[in-house]
Protein backbone atom coordinates (compact mmCIF):
# COMPACT_ATOMS: atom_id res chain seq x y z
CA UNK A 1 0.00 0.00 0.00
CA UNK A 2 2.90 2.61 0.77
CA UNK A 3 4.11 2.10 -2.47
CA UNK A 4 0.83 2.32 -4.11
CA UNK A 5 -0.18 5.72 -2.47
CA UNK A 6 2.46 7.41 -4.91
CA UNK A 7 1.22 5.96 -7.86
CA UNK A 8 -1.26 8.36 -9.92
CA UNK A 9 -3.08 5.61 -11.56
CA UNK A 10 -4.13 3.66 -8.41
CA UNK A 11 -4.93 6.58 -6.67
CA UNK A 12 -7.45 7.45 -10.10
CA UNK A 13 -8.73 3.96 -9.92
CA UNK A 14 -9.40 4.45 -5.88
CA UNK A 15 -11.01 8.13 -6.64
CA UNK A 16 -13.38 7.01 -9.37
CA UNK A 17 -14.64 4.16 -7.34
CA UNK A 18 -15.35 6.77 -4.91
CA UNK A 19 -17.21 9.25 -7.42
CA UNK A 20 -19.12 6.27 -8.30
CA UNK A 21 -20.13 5.25 -4.84
CA UNK A 22 -20.94 8.99 -2.91
CA UNK A 23 -24.28 9.70 -5.08
CA UNK A 24 -25.73 6.83 -3.86
CA UNK A 25 -26.54 7.73 -0.92
CA UNK A 26 -29.02 10.40 -1.83
CA UNK A 27 -29.50 9.81 -5.56
CA UNK A 28 -31.01 6.54 -7.40
CA UNK A 29 -29.04 5.43 -10.06
CA UNK A 30 -30.20 5.25 -14.14
CA UNK A 31 -28.47 2.90 -16.12
CA UNK A 32 -27.40 4.13 -19.73
CA UNK A 33 -24.77 1.64 -20.46
CA UNK A 34 -21.49 3.37 -20.87
CA UNK A 35 -23.32 6.34 -18.42
CA UNK A 36 -25.39 6.27 -15.49
CA UNK A 37 -27.23 9.22 -14.12
CA UNK A 38 -28.01 9.68 -10.81
CA UNK A 39 -31.12 11.24 -9.94
CA UNK A 40 -31.74 13.04 -6.77
CA UNK A 41 -34.21 11.23 -4.24
CA UNK A 42 -35.98 14.74 -3.42
CA UNK A 43 -35.14 18.18 -4.58
CA UNK A 44 -32.81 19.44 -2.91
CA UNK A 45 -31.01 16.38 -1.68
CA UNK A 46 -27.76 17.27 -1.12
CA UNK A 47 -25.30 18.15 -4.07
CA UNK A 48 -26.78 18.57 -7.51
CA UNK A 49 -26.06 15.08 -9.55
CA UNK A 50 -25.02 14.11 -12.91
CA UNK A 51 -24.40 11.63 -15.36
CA UNK A 52 -20.83 9.79 -15.07
CA UNK A 53 -19.34 7.15 -17.59
CA UNK A 54 -17.86 3.40 -16.46
CA UNK A 55 -13.92 3.66 -16.86
CA UNK A 56 -12.82 3.03 -20.44
CA UNK A 57 -16.01 3.20 -21.90
CA UNK A 58 -16.41 3.63 -25.35
CA UNK A 59 -19.12 6.69 -25.18
CA UNK A 60 -20.68 8.04 -28.82
CA UNK A 61 -22.34 11.50 -28.75
CA UNK A 62 -25.32 9.51 -29.16
CA UNK A 63 -25.16 8.27 -25.68
CA UNK A 64 -24.81 11.35 -24.38
CA UNK A 65 -27.72 12.89 -26.28
CA UNK A 66 -29.57 9.89 -24.90
CA UNK A 67 -28.55 10.88 -21.11
CA UNK A 68 -29.44 14.76 -22.10
CA UNK A 69 -32.78 13.57 -23.30
CA UNK A 70 -33.79 12.17 -19.76
CA UNK A 71 -31.94 14.80 -17.95
CA UNK A 72 -34.45 17.69 -19.77
CA UNK A 73 -37.50 14.99 -18.92
CA UNK A 74 -36.86 15.07 -15.20
CA UNK A 75 -35.75 18.87 -15.46
CA UNK A 76 -32.46 18.00 -14.07
CA UNK A 77 -29.49 19.51 -15.00
CA UNK A 78 -27.86 18.74 -18.00
CA UNK A 79 -24.48 17.67 -16.62
CA UNK A 80 -21.73 15.57 -16.60
CA UNK A 81 -18.55 14.77 -14.63
CA UNK A 82 -15.62 12.51 -15.39
CA UNK A 83 -11.89 12.01 -14.79
CA UNK A 84 -10.69 12.72 -17.83
CA UNK A 85 -7.84 9.88 -17.36
CA UNK A 86 -10.05 7.30 -16.69
CA UNK A 87 -12.75 7.80 -19.40
CA UNK A 88 -10.81 10.16 -22.37
CA UNK A 89 -13.74 9.17 -25.31
CA UNK A 90 -16.38 10.78 -23.25
CA UNK A 91 -14.62 14.51 -23.97
CA UNK A 92 -15.37 14.23 -27.33
CA UNK A 93 -18.63 12.24 -27.41
CA UNK A 94 -19.60 15.49 -25.35
CA UNK A 95 -18.42 18.11 -27.54
CA UNK A 96 -19.67 16.19 -30.08
CA UNK A 97 -23.37 16.41 -28.61
CA UNK A 98 -22.89 20.33 -27.96
CA UNK A 99 -21.66 20.47 -24.51
CA UNK A 100 -18.83 22.62 -23.23
CA UNK A 101 -16.38 21.16 -21.64
CA UNK A 102 -14.47 22.61 -18.88
CA UNK A 103 -11.35 21.28 -16.76
CA UNK A 104 -10.75 21.57 -12.80
CA UNK A 105 -7.36 20.10 -11.66
CA UNK A 106 -8.08 16.74 -9.83
CA UNK A 107 -6.22 16.75 -6.51
CA UNK A 108 -5.81 13.98 -3.44
CA UNK A 109 -4.20 13.48 0.02
CA UNK A 110 -3.24 10.42 -0.25
CA UNK A 111 -3.87 7.18 2.60
CA UNK A 112 -1.18 7.96 5.39
CA UNK A 113 -0.76 11.96 4.03
CA UNK A 114 -0.99 14.90 6.51
CA UNK A 115 -1.48 18.64 5.29
CA UNK A 116 1.92 19.84 5.38
CA UNK A 117 0.82 22.93 6.44
CA UNK A 118 -1.60 23.97 8.66
CA UNK A 119 -2.78 27.27 9.16
CA UNK A 120 -3.37 28.91 12.58
CA UNK A 121 -6.68 30.59 12.98
CA UNK A 122 -6.76 34.05 12.76
CA UNK A 123 -7.00 36.20 15.78
CA UNK A 124 -11.04 36.38 17.08
CA UNK A 125 -11.73 32.98 15.28
CA UNK A 126 -12.48 29.60 15.79
CA UNK A 127 -12.57 26.60 13.27
CA UNK A 128 -15.29 24.63 14.12
CA UNK A 129 -16.71 21.04 13.11
CA UNK A 130 -20.38 21.38 13.45
CA UNK A 131 -23.06 18.58 14.25
CA UNK A 132 -26.67 18.54 13.79
CA UNK A 133 -28.24 21.19 16.15
CA UNK A 134 -25.30 23.89 16.40
CA UNK A 135 -26.38 27.47 15.96
CA UNK A 136 -24.20 28.38 13.31
CA UNK A 137 -25.23 25.61 10.91
CA UNK A 138 -27.41 27.96 9.23
CA UNK A 139 -24.88 30.29 8.69
CA UNK A 140 -22.31 27.97 7.23
CA UNK A 141 -24.90 27.36 4.47
CA UNK A 142 -26.00 30.45 4.25
CA UNK A 143 -22.35 31.24 3.14
CA UNK A 144 -21.98 28.56 0.77
CA UNK A 145 -25.17 29.66 -0.96
CA UNK A 146 -24.29 33.61 -0.63
CA UNK A 147 -20.54 32.60 -2.61
CA UNK A 148 -21.83 30.17 -5.45
CA UNK A 149 -25.83 31.11 -5.39
CA UNK A 150 -27.39 33.43 -7.77
CA UNK A 151 -27.55 36.20 -4.76
CA UNK A 152 -24.02 36.99 -4.59
CA UNK A 153 -22.42 39.36 -2.33
CA UNK A 154 -19.37 40.32 -3.85
CA UNK A 155 -19.36 44.44 -3.96
CA UNK A 156 -21.72 44.83 -1.22
CA UNK A 157 -21.31 47.06 2.13
CA UNK A 158 -20.11 44.91 5.38
CA UNK A 159 -24.23 45.52 6.24
CA UNK A 160 -25.70 44.63 2.85
CA UNK A 161 -23.74 41.40 3.13
CA UNK A 162 -24.78 40.44 6.46
CA UNK A 163 -28.09 40.80 5.83
CA UNK A 164 -27.78 39.01 2.84
CA UNK A 165 -26.40 36.48 4.89
CA UNK A 166 -29.49 36.65 7.09
CA UNK A 167 -32.05 36.30 4.51
CA UNK A 168 -30.28 32.92 3.44
CA UNK A 169 -29.73 31.79 6.78
CA UNK A 170 -33.66 31.73 6.83
CA UNK A 171 -34.24 30.63 3.84
CA UNK A 172 -32.18 27.20 4.10
CA UNK A 173 -34.20 27.08 7.55
CA UNK A 174 -37.63 27.31 5.08
CA UNK A 175 -36.97 25.62 2.31
CA UNK A 176 -36.10 22.16 4.20
CA UNK A 177 -32.17 22.62 3.52
CA UNK A 178 -31.05 22.79 6.68
CA UNK A 179 -33.50 19.59 8.20
CA UNK A 180 -31.56 17.39 5.06
CA UNK A 181 -28.20 18.48 6.19
CA UNK A 182 -28.27 17.84 9.62
CA UNK A 183 -29.94 13.95 8.54
CA UNK A 184 -27.13 13.84 6.33
CA UNK A 185 -24.66 14.81 9.05
CA UNK A 186 -26.71 12.54 11.42
CA UNK A 187 -26.13 9.95 9.14
CA UNK A 188 -22.04 10.37 8.41
CA UNK A 189 -22.99 11.02 5.33
CA UNK A 190 -21.94 14.59 5.15
CA UNK A 191 -19.17 16.97 7.54
CA UNK A 192 -19.28 20.67 7.59
CA UNK A 193 -16.66 23.07 9.17
CA UNK A 194 -16.54 26.97 9.67
CA UNK A 195 -14.37 30.00 10.53
CA UNK A 196 -16.73 31.09 13.46
CA UNK A 197 -16.37 34.98 15.23
CA UNK A 198 -16.67 35.07 18.80
CA UNK A 199 -20.20 36.37 18.28
CA UNK A 200 -21.39 33.34 16.08
CA UNK A 201 -20.59 34.87 12.91
CA UNK A 202 -19.91 32.30 10.23
CA UNK A 203 -17.07 34.10 7.79
CA UNK A 204 -16.14 30.66 5.68
CA UNK A 205 -17.58 26.96 5.55
CA UNK A 206 -16.68 24.15 3.68
CA UNK A 207 -18.07 20.60 3.56
CA UNK A 208 -17.07 17.18 2.94
CA UNK A 209 -18.55 14.19 1.86
CA UNK A 210 -17.62 10.85 3.13
CA UNK A 211 -18.19 7.15 1.47
CA UNK A 212 -16.32 3.94 1.56
CA UNK A 213 -13.41 4.47 2.80
CA UNK A 214 -12.99 8.44 1.05
CA UNK A 215 -14.27 11.55 1.03
CA UNK A 216 -14.16 14.89 -1.31
CA UNK A 217 -13.89 18.57 -0.10
CA UNK A 218 -16.46 20.34 -2.03
CA UNK A 219 -17.87 24.03 -1.13
CA UNK A 220 -15.26 25.68 0.61
CA UNK A 221 -16.61 29.25 0.71
CA UNK A 222 -15.53 32.65 2.16
CA UNK A 223 -17.36 35.54 2.63
CA UNK A 224 -16.24 38.50 0.12
CA UNK A 225 -15.16 40.79 3.39
CA UNK A 226 -13.54 38.02 5.25
CA UNK A 227 -11.30 36.71 2.90
CA UNK A 228 -6.75 36.60 2.11
CA UNK A 229 -6.99 35.84 6.06
CA UNK A 230 -6.62 32.18 5.49
CA UNK A 231 -9.74 30.73 6.75
CA UNK A 232 -10.53 28.51 3.70
CA UNK A 233 -6.77 26.80 4.72
CA UNK A 234 -8.33 26.76 7.66
CA UNK A 235 -11.29 24.86 7.38
CA UNK A 236 -10.11 22.94 5.10
CA UNK A 237 -7.61 21.21 6.83
CA UNK A 238 -10.70 21.29 9.84
CA UNK A 239 -12.25 18.84 6.97
CA UNK A 240 -9.66 16.74 6.31
CA UNK A 241 -9.17 16.00 10.01
CA UNK A 242 -12.76 15.63 10.90
CA UNK A 243 -12.51 12.95 7.66
CA UNK A 244 -9.45 11.19 8.64
CA UNK A 245 -11.30 10.72 12.65
CA UNK A 246 -13.89 9.07 11.02
CA UNK A 247 -12.27 6.54 8.73
CA UNK A 248 -11.77 8.61 5.41
CA UNK A 249 -7.94 7.42 4.06
CA UNK A 250 -8.07 9.36 1.26
CA UNK A 251 -9.31 12.72 0.49
CA UNK A 252 -9.73 14.57 -3.06
CA UNK A 253 -10.85 17.64 -4.25
CA UNK A 254 -11.22 19.19 -7.86
CA UNK A 255 -9.52 23.40 -7.86
CA UNK A 256 -11.19 25.83 -9.54
CA UNK A 257 -8.87 26.45 -11.44
CA UNK A 258 -4.72 26.29 -11.89
CA UNK A 259 -3.98 29.32 -8.82
CA UNK A 260 -6.42 27.10 -6.63
CA UNK A 261 -4.58 24.16 -7.27
CA UNK A 262 -1.14 25.58 -6.58
CA UNK A 263 -2.59 27.37 -3.37
CA UNK A 264 -4.28 23.45 -2.34
CA UNK A 265 -0.57 22.07 -3.33
CA UNK A 266 0.97 23.82 0.09
CA UNK A 267 -1.58 21.88 1.96
CA UNK A 268 -0.09 18.98 0.60
CA UNK A 269 -2.31 18.21 -2.08
CA UNK A 270 -1.12 16.68 -5.45
CA UNK A 271 -2.33 16.52 -8.77
CA UNK A 272 -3.62 13.08 -10.37
CA UNK A 273 -5.37 14.16 -13.20
CA UNK A 274 -7.74 16.47 -14.57
CA UNK A 275 -12.09 16.40 -13.74
CA UNK A 276 -14.34 17.33 -16.44
CA UNK A 277 -17.74 19.05 -16.47
CA UNK A 278 -19.73 19.39 -19.60
CA UNK A 279 -22.68 21.14 -19.62
CA UNK A 280 -24.12 23.08 -22.56
CA UNK A 281 -22.82 26.64 -22.93
CA UNK A 282 -24.37 29.79 -21.78
CA UNK A 283 -25.64 30.63 -25.60
CA UNK A 284 -27.33 27.42 -25.08
CA UNK A 285 -28.73 26.90 -21.53
CA UNK A 286 -30.46 23.77 -19.88
CA UNK A 287 -34.23 23.56 -20.58
CA UNK A 288 -34.93 22.31 -16.59
CA UNK A 289 -33.25 24.09 -13.15
CA UNK A 290 -29.55 25.12 -12.90
CA UNK A 291 -28.62 22.76 -10.37
CA UNK A 292 -28.12 25.57 -7.84
CA UNK A 293 -29.66 25.19 -4.34
CA UNK A 294 -29.14 23.58 -1.08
Amino acid sequence: MADRVHDDSFLRAASEAYFDAVPRSSARAEDFGALTLFVPGAPGGGWPRFARPAPGSRITSADVARVRARQRELGAPERFEWVDETAPALRAAAEGAGLAVQEYPLMVLAPGEAPSAVPESPDGVRIRVLRAGDAELPGALAVAGLVFGPRSAAGGTAPEERALLAAEAERVKADGTLSRTEDRIRAGLLGVAAAVTGDGEVLCSGQHLPSAGATEIVGVATLPSARRRGLGFAVTAALIADARSAGASLVVLSAADESVARLYARLGFRRIGMMLVAEPPPADPPAGPDGSGG
